[in-house]
């Protein structure tokens, strides 16, 4: 079973599933430039989702993208007219970062046949499809979220899973190292943590590489990972669901740490490694 969909996929089906634009960037976050590439022309149907206030809670001791508030949620989703047997599709600008986290969040809360445009709305536009600046009406759905239907780990099951496990860190590796952090306060890792940049699970048109599994070997080294639950982290929770949504279609079972590095590091308690190595 697959979790992303092409194009040409899409527009077969269009008129069969909810399509959910998440357009967003993590240096445009605090700007409604999602909201604008969406204006100036989305997939035909799509409705614009505002990862930040719809998709994450205000930034606090849970880190920058806290796990949303469920009842946010459940609007978002009347709104697109979804119910419990709808089918949705979940895209971005290009590279999916910020469409596999609605694909997380959407599962977390219950709605199981969610699957990520690949390539996004660039994908879309490069095989020539129609693009509309018609913003749907309110449709009224009416599913009712379940959340909690994903596991999550908090810091301490992070710690343990570094330790005794397989704790991957997405960001790329100047972050992990400690060598900048043009984010978050304080620079490093998790120790225990290996070093996985979600970047590199995708090519350079956005779409995800299509030699997943001998990626994935590069990244655990040829070692197996048994049959141990791999968890999965990044500096806020985002662009790690982009390396679950790899991980899923390689059949992996990951675990996200929500808080990410952005909640780990409130706590002066809580140990920080640097360099290359997992420390």
């Amino acid at each position: 079973m697959t979790h992303l969909i092409t194009a040409g996929q899409l527009a077969h089906e269009i008129e069969d599933v909810v399509v959910l634009d998440v357009r967003w960037a993590l240096t445009t976050a605090n700007t409604p430039a999602g909201r604008k590439d969406y204006d100036a022309g989305h997939v035909p149907g799509a409705f614009f989702v505002d990862l930040d206030t719809e998709l994450a809670s205000p930034a606090g001791d849970g880190g920058r993208h806290p796990l949303p508030d469920p009842a946010v949620v459940q609007t978002v989703l009347r709104r697109a007219g979804i119910t419990e047997h709808s089918r949705v599709v979940v895209l971005d600008g290009k590279e999916s970062y910020a469409a596999a986290r609605a694909w997380w969040v959407l599962r977390w809360v219950g709605i199981n046949d969610v699957r990520v445009l690949d390539g996004g709305y660039a994908a879309w536009l490069a095989a020539g499809l129609p693009v509309s600046t018609e913003e749907p009406a309110d449709r009224h759905g009416d599913v009712e979220v379940r959340p909690g239907q994903l596991p999550t780990l908090d810091a301490a099951g992070a710690a343990a899973l570094a330790r005794d496990g397989l704790l991957l860190d997405a960001r790329a590796p100047e972050r992990y190292a400690g060598e900048t952090e043009p984010i978050d306060p304080v620079a490093g890792h998790v120790p225990g943590a290996v070093n996985s940049p979600t970047a590199a699970w995708v090519t350079g048109d956005g779409t995800f590489r299509r030699d997943l599994a001998e990626h994935w070997a590069t990244v655990t080294g040829g070692v197996d990972p048994g049959d141990g639950t791999v968890g999965v982290y990044c500096g806020s929770g985002v662009t790690a669901a982009h390396e679950m949504l790899a991980l899923a279609e390689l059949g992996v079972d990951t675990v996200l740490y929500p808080g990410s590095w952005s909640e780990w590091i409130r706590d002066a308690a809580r140990p920080v490694a640097t360099g290359h190595s997992p420390g």
